[in-house]
């Protein structure tokens, strides 16, 4: 009988596979198998976990940054309405201002204008007084003539004042 090569692998391999079932090897690789398959299971799992924890981070960024974006609009529309606010309120002050300084300015012509008025008034009088003074003078003479002067005199310059 030959013995061929192909016989001799496959009583090696014979024993080769009953020397692994012997010594339990294929239960050893099994359980490396496992032990891998359940790492790669919870690394998948951690993934999806961080994945997911990733994902409402985002939404929870994306909706702060829209609170944010609409506080600032808002404290943009205040600033606005708030300058408006001061804006009118410094026309109308300086419109009061003005009108105040105006008043004052004809209060001061008015007076100004009746002094003036009441200088000359008194000029005149005086002017009047000594021109009838004179005239009277000359035309009464003596002591009549005085007290008739100084009485007229009087007379005029109470009037007058």
């Amino acid at each position: 009988m030959t013995i061929n090569a192909e016989f001799w692998v496959a009583v090696a391999f014979l024993i080769f596979a009953a020397v692994m079932i012997y010594f339990e090897v294929h239960r050893s690789v099994l359980d490396a198998l496992d032990r891998r398959s359940a790492r790669i299971k919870a690394e998948l799992d951690e993934a999806l976990r961080l994945k997911e924890e990733a994902n409402k981070l985002l939404v929870e960024y994306q909706n702060r940054h829209q609170e944010a974006e609409r506080e600032a609009e808002a404290i943009i529309a205040n600033a606005r309405i708030e300058a408006e606010r001061v804006a009118a309120e410094a026309k109308t002050k300086m419109e009061e201002l003005v009108a105040r300084r105006t008043a004052m300015a004809e209060t001061k012509i008015a007076h100004a204008e009746a002094q003036a008025l009441a200088e000359v008034r008194a000029a005149a009088a005086d002017a009047a007084v000594s021109a009838a003074a004179g005239i009277l003078a000359d035309a009464a003479k003596g002591n009549v003539a005085d007290a008739l002067i100084t009485r007229g005199i009087a007379e005029v310059k109470a009037k007058l004042n």
